[in-house]
């Protein structure tokens, strides 16, 4: 049975569609590419994906090393 994603891109984008797009469902999150999203989509885990945008916001007390 195939998720259901929630799409969301950049605000900073300003409606150009040269942006990623990232996907929201239950246990994933998908990105792909605005322009071309046959393309196809790049998937990881829920916690991998927190433990990215904490590794950008420049979170120290959590880093993308600490998982298993």
């Amino acid at each position: 049975m195939s998720e259901l994603f929630s799409w969301r891109s950049s605000t900073r984008t300003q409606g150009q569609g040269q942006c990623v797009e990232v996907g929201f469902a239950s246990t994933v999150v998908r990105v792909r590419d605005s322009k071309n999203r046959l393309a196809g989509q790049l998937s990881v885990g829920v916690r991998q994906w927190g433990l990215f945008l904490n590794m950008l916001k420049g979170d120290s007390s959590r880093r993308c090393e600490d998982t298993p």
